[in-house]
């Protein structure tokens, strides 16, 4: 599995291979949503479509937030390999897992908590209210599962290995269709 450092050669094609998996695993992962709504549309009422898409959005948000916020260790990564700091990017690597683990207990314990107010908050219907604090509640227990897939993605990727991450949303989702 050849990965670039992208500090030698040739930048666009090396680029196009580096970013191509990484718009792909991001692709699959505002799938999450898609599959549950697709599934309870087969399966629920209105009011449990309601639930699920707003649910939906907001994990989305989330993870949108988180995904960005990840990228940050895929630069940090990338630079002090590029400038041969192997240490430092150890050090970045230590302090990326510290920091989110920390992220992943507030936002688990932030949504889990207050569900019912983002719920009104984004307006969710009387008749599927109850429905989107379960959904959200779920979602938000496994924010930590999101979360560590991210920081891992962001490693990988700073590493030059968008694929590995690729691969690991491409099962995540396996799962969540199985599971749903």
């Amino acid at each position: 599995n050849k990965v670039s450092n992208f500090t030698e050669g040739k930048i666009f094609s090396p680029l196009l291979k580096f970013a191509i998996p990484i718009l792909m695993a991001m692709f699959l992962q505002t799938m999450y949503g898609a599959v549950d709504l697709l599934i309870v549309g087969q399966f629920g009422n209105a009011a449990d479509v309601s639930a699920v898409s707003t649910g939906s959005q907001v994990m989305f948000a989330i993870t949108s937030m988180i995904t960005g916020l990840t990228m940050g260790i895929t630069i940090l990564i990338g630079q002090k390999l590029g400038e041969g700091k192997r240490k430092e990017a150890g050090n970045v690597v230590g302090s990326g897992i510290s920091i989110f683990a920390v992220v992943a207990v507030i936002i688990t314990v932030v949504v889990v908590t207050f569900s019912s107010s983002i719920a009104t908050l984004m307006h969710a219907p009387s008749e599927s209210f109850d429905s989107t604090v379960s959904y959200l509640r779920i979602c938000a227990m496994g924010a930590v599962f999101v979360i560590s897939y991210n920081v891992i993605g962001g490693v990988f990727r700073g590493l030059g290995d968008s694929k590995t991450p690729l691969i690991t949303v491409g099962i995540a989702c396996t799962v969540n269709i199985i599971g749903d």
